[in-house]
């Protein structure tokens, strides 16, 4: 059924490629407006290019819908404001923020330099903050808004990605207080934790495994190795499949959804449990470090696994 978000106004932040492209489509085919954010530039967030941005404008409005393009940098608070201007000033009002931009600079913890945690950091978490700040004051005032937020699996531990990972698990944390500050004004926000094939998860290098790794199991006539079959898997999540649960979560059947965060990918959506207590012991007057010696390995540490446990030197 079309239309279920006729009249309404979107903001998607990286929306000229990917899967903002995808959320972007998919809202204005169900009657939103779009604001198309894009800067335009690398997986390393370097360089600008308006192509992407203008491109999507212009499959929405073939498709009978309207947007504009936006190429504002979501960690800056002016880009922040001006997109939520914009909404405004073009359409006349602003229902949906949908977080989306984001870029990659991994590296081992290490060798990782302040430059990459920064930018990661003011990419991703920064720049959820500064259109959801401003795109929070219309909400609040209206009385109705729907913010949707994108984690990762990556946060919850990722080799190789510790800005990344702090980012998108500080994303969730975010989305979760947003419920609570904004929720008594009709505004909901959700998380996404998306599995998708993009040129952030689908790297060139990835992609040559992916060839090296069909080509050898054609060779030798065996199956897939898991290395080239993950590759693969990871090949067929469109991000255009991301895009769904995104807008069902803008639509009025889920109001009272708010502060969760969900993995969507593929054929499949799941919802994430909220951090909890996994086993507690009580000390009366307080722990020592002796008794926490004697009672901690047989009661809340019984059973605990290193997942990277030391190896020897090579």
């Amino acid at each position: 059924m079309a239309g279920r978000l006729e009249g309404k106004v979107a903001i998607v932040t990286g929306a000229g490629r990917g899967i903002g492209r995808g959320e972007a489509l998919l809202l204005a085919a169900q009657g939103c407006r779009v604001i198309v954010n894009d800067l335009g530039g690398s997986t390393a967030g370097e360089g600008k290019d308006t192509s992407p941005a203008d491109e999507v404008v212009s499959e929405i409005k073939k498709l009978g819908s309207d947007a504009a393009a936006n190429y504002d940098d979501v960690s800056s608070m002016e880009g922040g404001e001006r997109m939520v201007k914009q909404a405004l000033d073009t359409f006349g009002r602003l229902d949906i923020l949908v977080n989306n931009a984001g870029i990659l600079r991994d590296r081992m913890i290490f060798n990782m330099s302040e430059e990459e945690w920064d930018l990661c950091i003011a990419v991703h978490l920064k720049g959820h903050f500064t259109a959801t700040k401003h795109a929070a004051l219309v909400f609040r005032q209206q009385r109705s808004g729907r913010i949707i937020c994108t984690g990762s699996e990556s946060g919850m531990g990722n080799m190789g990605q510790g800005n990344y990972s702090a980012a998108k698990e500080g994303i969730v944390g975010l989305t979760r207080t947003l419920a609570l500050d904004l929720g008594r004004y009709g505004v909901t926000a959700n998380a996404i934790r998306p599995r998708a094939g993009t040129r952030l998860t689908l790297t060139p290098e990835l992609r040559i495994a992916m060839e090296r790794a069909r080509a050898a199991a054609q060779a030798s006539g065996a199956e897939q190795t898991s290395a080239g079959g993950a590759i693969s898997q990871m090949d067929e999540l469109k991000p255009e499949y991301v895009a769904p649960l995104v807008v069902y979560l803008c639509t009025d059947a889920a109001a009272n959804v708010n502060g969760r965060d969900f993995i969507v990918g593929g054929n499949e959506v799941s919802l994430v449990s909220l951090p909890g207590k996994e086993r507690s012991m009580f000390m009366a007057g307080g722990w020592t470090l002796d008794a926490l010696d004697a009672q901690f390995p047989s009661t809340i540490g019984a059973g605990l696994k290193n997942p990277m446990p030391p190896q020897a030197p090579k």
